[in-house]
């Protein structure tokens, strides 16, 4: 904690200065924002990023497929993906890299029923589409790991002989990793080792995906928000393999010498952030 620096700044204010003082002679900034922050708060620190010559971003996006333009389209982030990665093409200054890490495991599976289907305190459980889609999901520790050994890799080739991993082939593009490749089916097996319970223990409801991202969607456009998060989960649970990105894209675990992990461990992390109330169930 000795070695970490912290600056209170005025993200508000149209004064960068004390902004870019804070960035200035560091090569990389990552933006972890809530998404209730004000939706220009993360081009304001691009924007101080470039004139601190700052080398590398990582804006706040750690999840979806960016390359996958029916997805970020369908699940309403498409126009932040493309405002932060013109932003930063603009400029001229920096590279971006978006962690295309799927939802949080542990967040995700303690967080409620929109998300993976679960509410683990009443033990019900909704499958969608049979509970049979596989999806890319990965746990806060492994996304923590991915970006700083992405970040110690050298910039670029010594020569051109040199097939070494360089952070220069992922400048600009998602950085693909996962913890876990699982369906609903596959959690549920999981959570019933971890709380030693069987299927009669548990309230199964079924539910098709599509249907529910309908659902969620024309609730928001009446102008409930709240529905955003049955709206994301549901459309990343379309069974056409848009949230299986290890299918399609293929994983940067071994070049960036990603551990494998144990699946009920999380399971059980997720049981007791949902006993302890960790995770609001509604973001907006």
């Amino acid at each position: 904690m000795d070695e970490i620096r912290i600056v209170h700044v005025d993200y508000t204010s149209d004064d960068d200065t004390a902004l870019i003082a804070a960035l200035e002679n560091q090569q990389v900034l990552l933006i972890t924002m809530a998404v209730t922050a004000p939706r220009d708060t993360v081009l304001k620190l691009i924007r101080a990023a470039a004139k601190a010559k700052i080398q590398f971003i990582l804006p706040n996006w750690y999840g979806h497929d960016a390359a996958n333009d029916n997805l970020c389209q369908d699940s309403l982030l498409a126009q932040n993906r493309d405002a932060v990665c013109n932003e930063v093409k603009k400029l001229g200054v920096s590279s971006y890299f978006l962690l295309a890490s799927g939802f949080w495991y542990e967040w995700s599976l303690s967080g409620g029923p929109d998300r993976y289907g679960f509410d683990i305190k009443k033990r019900s459980l909704v499958l969608f589409d049979g509970g049979q889609t596989p999806m890319n999901t990965t746990t806060w520790p492994q996304s923590g790991r991915a970006i700083a050994r992405l970040l110690s890799l050298k910039i670029a080739p010594d020569s051109a002989e040199d097939r070494s991993p360089t952070l220069s082939r992922f400048r600009n593009r998602p950085v693909y990793i996962s913890s876990f490749r699982v369906t609903q089916r596959e959690m549920f097996e999981s959570m019933k080792r971890v709380t030693e319970t069987t299927d009669v223990d548990w309230n199964i409801s079924h539910e098709n995906s599509e249907q529910r991202w309908k659902d969620s969607m024309s609730e928001i456009r009446k102008g409930n928000l709240g529905a955003f998060t049955k709206m994301l989960y549901s459309r990343a649970w379309f069974p056409n393999g848009d949230a299986d990105h290890e299918t399609s894209r293929g994983l940067a675990n071994e070049l960036l010498g990603l551990p494998v992990e144990s699946l009920d461990e999380w399971t059980a992390v997720a049981v007791r952030m949902a006993q302890d109330d960790e995770v609001p169930w509604i973001m907006h």
